[in-house]
């Protein structure tokens, strides 16, 4: 249950859904295993123990979708195609040009696809009600996008925006590597990522390293800026914060974990009791964390 990445959204105040709007709109899409001549297949799953699409604990609703991925290498289709052009080339005494090469590769892709294996994945996210945020457990751009489209196809138009703070990122996380310094409720990790700002400038990884050393600020005196940088929330979460406002790596540590684990002995009242701690915890670190961004800009303010 514990999300390992965050890239999140500022949902849009008046277009937040209910639970009951939520899970009815997402029950009309539900996963279906891919068939046929099918590449791929998702759709959405119950998450956790819950028998809709939806979990909802303390106005945080949970969502999960599932994506199933067929596996045909090209190399075996390139294989294939090669055996059948020798084979042809043999009984009629000719060679098989390109195109026919192309036309062979379609009609052994379309027989070979309905028997490839499969490759299975689930991405989960959740609506945090009262701060007006979707979380989704990605620190990939493109793999959170994916989840919000499925959101704004079930939804229409589902306004979720990525969050405009005041200060840049990577402004703000090079002040702090220079002041030795992080803001209220962070400390600072043992690893970063600096790079010279100029096209195709030089990158510097520190890693286990003390961030508060003079070399570190040297790197910044030469003009670098920080593109990642490892933060320690309040001794309870350690993430690496980049420049593009996503949580990578995150951990929560012993005393979180110690905390769910006495929630209960059953695995619906454990998981329960992490969602429910894990999502407080996020949205705590997420607010404190805009807050020394200076805040949302404009309307998402």
């Amino acid at each position: 249950m514990w999300f390992k990445q965050l890239s999140f959204y500022r949902l849009n105040e008046q277009s937040t859904p209910d639970m009951p709007q939520l899970s009815a709109a997402l029950e009309k899409t539900p996963f279906q295993p891919c068939s046929g001549l099918d590449w791929f297949s998702e759709g959405w799953v119950n998450p956790g123990s819950a028998d809709t699409p939806v979990y909802s604990a303390h106005g945080h609703l949970l969502v999960s979708l599932k994506r199933e991925d067929k596996v045909l290498p090209s190399a075996v289709i390139r294989d294939f195609v090669e055996i059948k052009a020798s084979e042809i080339e043999a009984a009629e005494h000719r060679k098989v040009g390109r195109k026919e090469k192309q036309a062979l590769k379609e009609q052994i892709t379309d027989d070979l696809l309905p028997r490839a294996f499969t490759r299975a994945s689930r991405l989960s996210a959740y609506l945090d009600i009262g701060r007006r945020w979707l979380m989704v457990d990605s620190g990939t751009a493109s793999k959170a996008e994916a989840l919000v489209s499925k959101l704004r196809e079930a939804l229409p138009p589902f306004p979720a925006a990525l969050p405009r703070t005041a200060i840049a990122p990577h402004t703000a996380m090079t002040d702090w590597l220079a002041a030795g310094e992080a803001p209220a409720g962070f400390e600072l990790d043992a690893d970063c990522e600096l790079k010279d700002s100029s096209e195709n400038g030089a990158v510097v990884r520190c890693v286990r390293m003390d961030l508060t050393a003079d070399e570190i600020r040297q790197h910044i005196a030469t003009g670098k800026q920080v593109t990642k940088l490892g933060l320690v929330w309040k001794e309870r979460v350690r993430f690496v914060l980049t420049d593009t406002l996503q949580l990578k790596r995150i951990q929560f540590l012993d005393v979180l974990q110690d905390e769910a684990s006495q929630a209960g002995d059953d695995s619906e009242s454990l998981f329960e009791a992490t969602f429910t701690l894990m999502s407080e915890e996020l949205g705590e670190l997420v607010d404190a964390l805009i807050y020394a961004l200076g805040g949302l800009e404009g309307e998402q303010a």
